[in-house]
């Protein structure tokens, strides 16, 4: 009876328009109070949600992601990937949604992404033809891959809420689905631009020379190999490799490129703190939620249920994933984690599924998620930029989704694509 009070006492202050994290840490408080838990136990499970080494990664990533974003890199790494890929139909969105990939090497925020990328590559879609409903959709559909792409700040929350999976593993595991998610958003981009006909006028601007176009962008494509080669060298663990990022971004933003000057440095530090703040926050009540639903056992008759209803390991998969794309329509990634994790996590060991393969196949679900409306927060920032209603985008969106859905059956048949790399690396 506990368990049902839990649930609809979270569902009625959902629908009743109580933000996320505190209709979780409520709905907790009322299991807590009928069980008699004690009430001390709220503020203790508050502060352990959040002190945990692995998340003083995140506000630092989150922090890297608004440096680089500030600094410029996205406009010189487009010049370059133009240089790289030559004009012509199709070529542009092609650019956006590698260019888009690389800056997920470098922040994992798909919203900042969406933005920084938009910023440069709506206007230049728009010259060359392309409707501005398809620009922002390509634009929201390349930054999703964000989230797989090492760093990757839904792995480190993960990571910290599975037993087993640890955060180096976690950024290898994302790294090979991360790039064949984009040459699965590039197959339907390129050629739906084709097939309508789109970017006409594409061939009309030269093509940037090559060496310049590098060298410019030279400083931002060092960024990933710093992050990356220097936790693999092992210079660094995930949170130190974060803050040398931070060093690196603000070198280059106010030395190199002199795009970031001493006043914007306010700014810079007053938003990245906003995002991690709300985050942090969000984490730390729904660990009280995770607390009353483990500590009831509310989640062991639903487990039991689903394995003995004889649906076996792809069927209770193949469940999960219909609840949760659907649940991604709706939920933003962080509050689909701290949910659905501490719910999935019986299952997880009934059918023995691999701590790191089944976070990046979550994780490829949210990034499904991020782009597919109504609450699509890539595609709200891309549409904003691109002025046009989100409602506009669903026939282009559609094509990405379907492309992302068969790579995501690949993903399931052959786990050893994300686990071939992290056990390679000894993770």
């Amino acid at each position: 009876m506990s368990g049902v009070l839990i649930f609809a006492a979270f569902v009625a202050l959902m629908l009743a328009g109580v933000p996320i994290g505190v209709a979780l840490m409520l709905g907790g408080a009322v299991g807590i109070g009928l069980a008699e838990l004690g009430w001390m136990s709220l503020p203790n499970n508050f502060y352990a949600g959040i002190a945990k080494y692995p998340l003083l990664a995140l506000p630092m990533f989150v922090l890297v992601g608004v440096i680089f974003d500030r600094s410029g890199v996205a406009q010189r790494l487009v010049r370059f990937a133009m240089a790289i890929v030559g004009r012509g139909p199709g070529m542009l969105p092609m650019v956006a949604i590698l260019v888009a990939m690389f800056l997920g090497g470098i922040s994992g925020s798909g919203p900042a992404t969406a933005a920084a990328v938009g910023g440069v590559m709506l206007v230049a879609m728009a010259r060359a033809g392309y409707p501005p409903a398809y620009s922002a959709s390509v634009v929201g559909a390349a930054a999703a891959v964000d989230i797989l792409i090492p760093p990757s700040i839904a792995f480190i929350v993960y990571s910290v809420l599975v037993p087993g999976a640890s955060v180096p593993a976690l950024f290898a595991a994302g790294l090979l689905p991360g790039v064949l998610t984009s040459i699965a958003l590039i197959v339907p981009a390129v050629w739906l631009a084709r097939r309508h006909g789109f970017g006409a006028q594409e061939q009309v601007e030269p093509r940037p020379p090559f060496w310049p176009s590098l060298r410019e962008a030279s400083w931002g494509l060092v960024a990933p190999v710093l992050i990356l080669g220097g936790m693999r060298a092992g210079w660094f663990t995930p949170t130190e490799a974060a803050v040398v990022a931070v060093f690196y971004g603000l070198f280059v933003g106010m030395v190199v490129y002199r795009t970031i000057g001493l006043r914007d440095l306010g700014r810079i530090l007053a938003d990245a703190a906003e995002t991690s703040g709300v985050i942090m926050v969000v984490i730390a009540l729904a660990s009280i939620f995770a607390y009353a639903v483990s500590t009831l056992g509310l989640v062991d008759p639903i487990t039991q249920f689903i394995t003995g209803s004889g649906l076996g390991s792809y069927g209770a998969l193949a469940l999960v994933v219909l609840v949760l794309l659907a649940v991604g329509m709706v939920l933003d990634g962080i509050s689909i984690f701290l949910i659905f994790v501490p719910l999935l996590l019986p299952l997880m060991r009934a059918y023995d599924w691999d701590p790191v393969w089944f976070g990046v196949i979550l994780t490829y679900m949210v990034a499904i998620g991020q782009f597919t409306p109504p609450m699509a927060v890539n595609l709200m920032v891309s549409s904003r930029l691109a002025g046009v209603r989100m409602e506009q985008t669903v026939r282009w969106v559609l094509w990405f989704v379907l492309s992302m859905l068969l790579l995501l059956l690949v993903l399931i048949a052959f786990p050893a694509i994300s686990l071939w790399l992290p056990r390679a690396l000894n993770y």
